[in-house]
């Protein structure tokens, strides 16, 4: 994994930048929900718990692929 330095206004911090990061990472798909949680210095379930509050899907299946596969079973 690469690093970087960026320049935060004074009320983001660290933490914060790195999990808006990997929740925006995680949310276009640009990065796995693994890799996301290590950006976030979080376990992939914590990272999972943050996502649920935050009001991003973990899974992202259509609900029309639902039925299709449903119907398929």
């Amino acid at each position: 994994m690469r690093s970087a330095v960026v320049r935060l206004p004074p009320d983001v911090t660290d933490e914060d930048a790195q999990m808006l990061l990997a929740v925006r990472l995680f949310e276009e798909g640009r990065a796995s929900l693994g890799m996301a949680a290590r950006v976030a210095g979080f376990s992939t379930r914590a990272f999972m718990e943050v996502l649920a509050r935050k009001g991003v899907p973990v899974v992202n299946y259509p609900a029309s692929e639902v039925s299709e596969d449903l119907g398929n079973a």
